[in-house]
């Protein structure tokens, strides 16, 4: 599923409860040991993220008021983009518009861009095959790879989450392989050193098929993210725990893509259960035991927004379930250091 600074003065608490994060609770090292890695992989415990709604402008405020309910500012933001034409005046074809650089000066910022030109015309749709040859170099790859460069600090940067939905309109396996390999090489042309390159699928294994074919290989991707939800009545399946949503695509992307990389659990969340009003609480109460088990996953993004459809609202519905969220956030594991 697809479809995200705070300003300097952020809440003493929230400041107060990072830095009281200390050591990993599995005994990894002290805090020095925990910051960052070059690739802002957490050696000692896992990032706490979310796709935040918000309309034009306001990401910061947004922000600002999911960190409120949650008890805590988030490490990671995640926001999303299409390929129209970055010079344009349109915020979605803009890395980074001028709000994320307000958000990133407290926050990782992950940037989903998509081979989509939202709004646009069947005309205006990019092909991978488009951007594989190089025709958008000009006008739309090199002009966002230089508004990153220019931004300097560090950003996930995916192409085309949830690949394995997108064809064939937008082309084949192949033909994504050379668009996310065209992409990546021109950005390193231009001397973009900056992007932490991640490769985002659904994690659903009925198209471990198709996510094998599109992997770009290790050389080519940092990170590794699947998005994984219980949709519950949304998608007409049973209910399923946290544990029930992960495990399956964790094991399978350990054993067939990659053993080694981190792995981000790019969209996790839960629909509600209108019979059962403390589901859901239940459901994040489950997060931080269940996260600890997950070899190698350094990021979880908790996805506050709904799909299309009936039954289809994955955001928090009720006091219960955000006191049970900001329990789960508190966790000394989900508590790094940025620096």
């Amino acid at each position: 599923m697809t479809s995200a600074t705070v300003v300097s003065a952020v809440l003493v608490g929230v400041l107060a409860l990072r830095d009281a994060s200390g050591p990993d609770p599995q005994g990894a090292g002290s805090k020095a040991d925990c910051r960052p890695t070059a690739l802002l992989e957490p050696p000692c415990g896992a990032w706490f993220g979310a796709f935040v709604p918000h309309e034009r402008g306001d990401l910061p405020e947004k922000v600002r008021a999911y960190e409120k309910r949650v008890g805590r500012e988030l490490d990671i933001v995640y926001t999303y983009h299409d390929m129209s034409l970055p010079e344009g005046t349109r915020r979605e074809g803009q890395l980074l518009t001028p709000e994320e650089q307000r958000v990133g000066e407290d926050h990782l910022l992950l940037l989903s861009w998509e081979s989509k030109w939202w709004g646009g015309t069947k005309k205006q749709q990019p092909t991978w095959k488009q951007i594989a040859s190089g025709e958008l170099d000009d006008k739309v790859i090199d002009v966002q790879a230089r508004r990153i460069k220019d931004y300097g600090k560090k950003v996930f940067l995916s192409f085309d989450l949830e690949m394995d939905t997108r064809t064939p309109d937008n082309g084949t396996p192949a033909e994504y392989v050379k668009a996310y390999r065209h992409i990546h090489d021109r950005f390193r042309e231009l001397g973009v050193d900056n992007v932490v390159w991640t490769w985002i699928t659904t994690g659903y294994l009925d198209h471990a098929d198709e996510m094998k074919r599109m992997y770009p290989g290790d050389e080519y991707v940092d990170w590794i993210g699947y998005n994984q939800y219980n949709y519950y009545r949304c998608h007409n399946t049973r209910w399923m725990s946290f544990a029930q949503t992960q495990d399956a695509a964790h094991d399978w992307i350990r054993e067939h893509i990659s053993d080694e990389k981190p792995l981000m659990l790019s969209e996790f969340g839960t629909a509600e259960d209108s019979a059962r009003p403390q589901r859901q609480a239940e459901w994040y109460a489950q997060v931080p035991g269940v996260l600890k088990g997950l070899e190698g996953v350094k990021a979880a993004l908790q996805w506050n927004y709904r799909d299309p459809g009936p039954h289809c609202n994955l955001a928090l519905a009720n006091d219960a379930a955000w006191d049970s969220l900001r329990k789960a956030a508190a966790d000394p594991y989900l508590n790094q250091p940025l620096k």
